[in-house]
């Protein structure tokens, strides 16, 4: 009976844990037109600002920007889309 609960808790911690949320990892910039650079910036404004001042886009590198926005963007609810067009728009702002 242990064996049966103890592989059912198993299963449903397996279940609940892949059914998370992803994000598709960002390798490198992919948009560079000046309007898709302010679709960044305005998603960047509208969905970081909910929850936290906005961080300074110099804060980081291109490899910080990576690893900030895969740990963020799930919980800003940002599609892949959003996701990469946010990353565009802050390293194209950190190179200014």
């Amino acid at each position: 009976m242990k064996k049966l609960i103890l592989g059912m808790i198993l299963a449903s911690a397996t279940i609940v844990i892949s059914c998370g949320p992803k994000s598709v990892a960002i390798t490198g910039p992919k948009y560079t037109s000046s309007e898709q650079l302010a679709q960044g910036k305005t998603i960047f404004e509208n969905s970081c600002n909910r929850c936290h001042k906005l961080p300074d886009p110099t804060k980081h590198d291109d490899q910080g920007w990576i690893k900030t926005l895969s740990r963020m963007a799930p919980k800003a609810k940002l599609s892949d889309d959003q996701h990469q067009m946010v990353y565009d728009y802050l390293i194209s702002a950190n190179k200014k």
